[in-house]
């Protein structure tokens, strides 16, 4: 299990990632100033820090700076408000592996965490990782969905949604969860969209696979 550093100093956005990527079977720690991302960083055991650039005490591209300096090459996701060329130039050659503009969609976020974190182990090669339950086959890397050996189609969202159900086969994922990881820290909690893409999921996978529990949420069978 990957152990994620994530440096943010704003509670809206640590709570987001953190519950999405805790329900991807990501171990999250937090953190919410620069000194302590550095710190733990440079001495914790972390596979992965996904860094802000407005953080108090230190901000990202100081932290990144040392961070690079003292030989660490812990692969780096920096988070920003700022979307201008000049502040991303400096993330990525400060050397940042990856930059996101906020706000951000969590499926970009976790693809992007996959990317890097698989580029670390296997220097962007190998075979991809494939989620499997009875007869529905995921496979990551190359974002195809095959069921009892047909493939279809999914939108990102539905793709989204179908991995975090085969990473929780036969646990009960309520609503919240569901949008927590797919739609983001920017959802509606009042929105009827998890059960409207459960019945788009319905429709492809087969309607028996994803089982109602009423009045806590959907589970696969």
């Amino acid at each position: 299990m990957a152990r994620i550093l994530l440096a943010e100093d704003e509670e809206r956005i640590t709570s987001f990632i953190t519950r999405g990527l805790t329900a991807h079977e990501f171990t999250v720690t937090s953190v919410a100033d620069g000194r302590e991302a550095l710190n733990n960083a440079l001495y914790g055991d972390f596979d992965l820090l996904i860094l802000d650039i407005g953080l108090p005490t230190m901000d990202g591209f100081e932290v990144l700076e040392q961070l690079r300096g003292s030989g660490s090459t812990i692969p780096v996701i920096v988070l920003t408000a700022r979307d201008s060329a000049t502040d991303t130039v400096a993330g990525l050659q400060g050397g940042a592996d990856d930059y996101m503009a906020k706000p951000f969609s969590f499926d970009e976020l976790l693809a992007r965490v996959r990317l890097r974190l698989r580029d670390r182990s296997t220097g962007g090669a190998g075979s991809s990782p494939i989620l499997r339950h009875d007869n529905v086959l995921l496979d990551i890397h190359s974002r195809r969905v095959s069921v009892d050996g047909r493939e279809h189609d999914l939108s990102a969202r539905e793709f989204s949604m179908l991995e975090m159900f085969l990473s929780h086969a036969g646990q009960v994922l309520s609503r919240e969860q569901l949008l927590s990881g797919v739609w983001g820290y920017d959802y509606d909690p009042g929105s009827n969209v998890v059960d409207v893409y459960v019945r788009y999921l319905r429709q492809k996978i087969g309607t028996d696979r994803i089982e109602t529990v009423r009045g806590m949420g959907y589970r696969l069978r």
